[in-house]
């Protein structure tokens, strides 16, 4: 024998013993297996059934404590020991109260009353008055045990079936004495059948004086058919459990003997239990022994399905390494994978050494929120995917559209010139000029989009992405739908701006920021009948900063809230030196959002000692718009504290008018857009005459903003204005310049030169 066919026969020898090993090895194993599965089987089947048997047996048990608890609702009462022991009995109300009540309330088939003697002086059957030594004397045996029970005790002869009802009675007996509760409660055979018997004694609940001597004792007889069968099947979730004189033979029923206390058969009880080990006779255990037998096929088909296996787990790889780097919901690529290509991008462009550009485009779907908040979470679904299509179509082939999240997509493009970014620009802006179909109904959105171009606005994916996300805040800052493009002067405002947040807060903490009030003049008297209240902040070194500057830093960095109750606090405390005037404080809508504003003002109110009636609120449409109905519930309880509210800026919104009729306004003012050159527009004359009617004719009065010149103060006279505010009587002064500014207006008001305010909000005051 050559080497090689020694080595051929050692190998095949080799082969064979491990075939051979295998083989044992599956027989020893598939029989171990069949063995296991066939006992957890069969365990788990025995097990079930013992578990139900006990059910069953507690149910039991519980339907005869639960008699006696049906009992104790009229036996533990002093009206049933007056009526019981009464001499004569009282038969009516017997009549009424056990017989008839314990057989239409509770369907006890039969209830017996016995004296102190155990004689049957009461006894309702199957709901009928009845004749109580006979019907005692039906089931003597069976009501002389129990009744001897329920006097002396149990001696253990009888199944003890009463704990449940024991347990429960612990209180009872600590408040009037375990010698006041006595009973007794079995299953027995009662006319051939089994039933529940149950006695107790007949106690009073309160006045335990009413009781001479030993109680009578209620007795009652609930026979266990096939409706009490079935109530007790009906709550363990056993819906065929009966009870019969002989054993169910049915394939599949459980049938168990079933005794009465005494030790008397009563007949069987039968159920189709659940078989949890069932399917793992019925279908593991041949799958097993199949398996077993078809072991040996397989392992010679583990190198097949080893290389089908590595296939799957490559597609699966695949398919994980696409969901990491797609959007769920639109399919776009995400977040992530936008970097990656940004980067690749990036590290071709230096590559290439040539005069290409990268154009990031950040695109956000303005006023997105709104969709959400009126439509639904599942519409604003469905429109940003609407929105992803629509950009897919209008891109070219070679952009990268990416889904940021929420209502954020990116674009990245490759090219040559700078005008690549504008042509894109164009594109995306063209995607949103037609609506969009959500749910049947035709949404018109627009987009707010920021661009920024490598090289020339940063050379790694981080600073290209954070000052395209610049460009997109400014052409959000600037109105919404349009498109920026990064230039150095917007990273210089955004450094500005987070500068002048910074030191904002430390001169809010510092209670650097100062009210100046500005005086309304009354159309009657041409006297100051308030002033309003406008925020100013001289910074130490920057010299005055405009609210119109520091307000819309203070909302977008979340310190409005503690502004506006800064200026509130101030302003309450300095409307106590001019007690003979209005003071008016704007509210910011941010108020309402952020700060428990009604609990604040009654804080304030009783701080200062201040009536309410002197404070005017000045709200805007844009507190009404937003959280519509907490604002105005908020609004009706301010105003029910007293504070009187004014709409301000009246005629800028586009619902108005609707506001007046909606909600009750003690005050409105017209925006000073209405009021500039009114001697010249006749139409800006017919609004105002048609506000001033409308608002005098809901009670209401009528403040004009903006007056400036003579002109303009007599036509507001003229149509009926209440209140005149501008530069015309006086820009705003500080405190202490208040009361001498008062006095300084007498019947024939003096004019004062013009000067530039701007409110709390940062709105050109006048």
């Amino acid at each position: 024998m050559t080497p090689a066919n020694a080595k051929t026969v050692h190998y095949k020898n080799d082969l064979r013993r491990l075939t051979a090993m295998i083989g044992m090895a599956l027989v020893v194993f598939g029989t171990v297996m069949v063995a296991v599965v066939a006992y957890a089987g069969w365990s788990a089947n025995a097990t079930a059934v013992a578990r139900e048997r006990q059910l069953v047996e507690n149910a039991l048990d519980q339907s005869v404590s639960r008699v006696l608890d049906q009992q104790k609702a009229i036996a533990w009462w002093d009206d049933a020991v007056i009526n019981a022991q009464g001499r004569p009995l009282n038969i009516e109300w017997l009549e009424t109260n056990v017989g008839v009540y314990f057989y239409e309330t509770y369907g006890h088939d039969e209830v017996i009353i016995v004296d102190a003697q155990n004689r049957p002086v009461y006894a309702n059957v199957e709901g009928e008055l009845s004749n109580a030594a006979q019907a005692y004397a039906n089931h003597r045996e069976v009501w002389d045990q129990v009744v001897a029970e329920a006097r002396q005790g149990a001696d253990g002869h009888l199944r003890r079936r009463d704990t449940a009802f024991v347990e429960s009675q612990g209180n009872y007996s600590a408040l009037l004495g375990a010698s006041f509760g006595r009973w007794a409660g079995h299953i027995m055979m009662v006319d051939g059948e089994p039933a529940v018997v149950a006695a107790l004694s007949i106690v009073p609940n309160l006045d335990a004086n009413l009781l001479h001597g030993e109680p009578h004792l209620l007795l009652s007889v609930v026979k266990i058919d096939q409706a009490f069968m079935g109530e007790v099947g009906g709550s363990l979730l056993m819906p065929d459990l009966s009870i019969s004189a002989h054993a169910n033979q049915a394939g599949g029923v459980v049938t168990e003997r079933f005794s009465a206390d005494d030790g008397a058969p009563v007949g069987h009880i039968a159920w189709t239990p659940r078989r949890p080990g069932q399917s793992l006779l019925l279908f593991i255990l041949p799958m097993v022994a199949l398996g077993v037998i078809g072991a040996g096929v397989l392992t010679w088909l583990m190198i097949g399905r080893l290389k089908k296996a590595s296939s799957e787990l490559a597609d699966r790889e695949e398919l994980s390494r696409h969901q990491a780097q797609h959007d769920s919901l639109s399919g776009l690529p995400n977040r992530h994978h936008f970097v990656e290509r940004l980067q690749e991008a990036l590290d071709g462009l230096i590559q290439s050494r040539n005069n290409g550009r990268v154009v990031v485009a950040y695109i956000d779907v303005d006023r997105f929120k709104d969709i959400n908040d009126t439509m639904g979470h599942a519409a604003g679904d469905a429109l940003i995917m609407s929105v992803a299509a629509r950009l897919q179509k209008a891109l070219a082939p070679e952009d990268f559209l990416s889904r940021f999240g929420g209502d954020e997509f990116a674009v990245l493009r490759r090219a040559h010139t700078t005008e690549a970014a504008n042509e894109l620009s164009d594109r995306l802006r063209a995607a949103f000029e037609e609506s969009f179909d959500v749910y049947g109904q035709h949404v018109r959105m627009t987009a707010s989009i920021g661009i920024a171009m490598a090289p020339d606005h940063g050379a790694s994916p981080q600073e290209l992405m954070r000052h395209a996300d610049i460009a997109l805040y400014q052409g959000k800052n600037q109105g919404r739908d349009r498109a920026m493009l990064f230039c150095a002067e917007m990273a210089a405002e955004v450094e500005q701006r987070r500068e002048i947040e910074l030191e904002l807060h430390d001169a809010l903490l510092a209670r650097e920021l100062h009210l100046h009030y500005q005086p309304l003049i009354s159309c009657a008297t041409s006297r100051v009948t308030g002033v309003e209240a406008l925020l100013r902040w001289k910074h130490p070194t920057k010299g005055d900063i405009s609210p119109a500057v520091f307000v819309p830093i203070a909302e977008e960095a979340g310190l409005m809230p503690a502004l506006g109750a800064y200026v509130l606090e101030r302003a309450f405390a300095e409307a106590k030196r001019w007690p003979d005037l209005e003071v008016a404080i704007n509210l910011s809508p941010v108020q309402f959002r952020h700060v428990d504003l009604v609990e604040l003002l009654e804080a304030l109110v009783a701080k200062h000692d201040i009536n309410p009636q002197r404070i005017v609120l000045e709200v805007t449409e844009g507190v009404l718009m937003e959280s519509t109905d907490r604002n105005r519930q908020i609004l009706e309880t301010v105003r029910g504290m007293g504070f009187k509210i004014a709409l301000d800026d009246f005629g800028t919104g586009y619902s108005s008018l609707r506001y007046l009729c909606d909600f009750r306004f003690d005050k409105i003012k017209i925006d000073r857009a209405f009021v500039t050159d009114i001697h010249e527009r006749k139409r800006a004359m017919t609004i105002i005459q048609s506000v001033v009617t409308l608002g005098r004719g809901l009670g209401m009065d009528i403040v004009a903003e903006g007056v400036e010149t003579e002109a303009e103060a007599s036509v507001m006279r003229l149509v009926g204005v209440t209140e005149l505010q501008g530069f015309f009587f006086s820009h705003a002064v500080a405190p202490d310049r208040v009361e001498a500014l008062v006095q300084s207006f007498g019947p024939k008001a003096e004019t004062a030169q013009p000067a530039s305010v701007t409110d709390l909000r940062g709105q050109r005051r006048s």
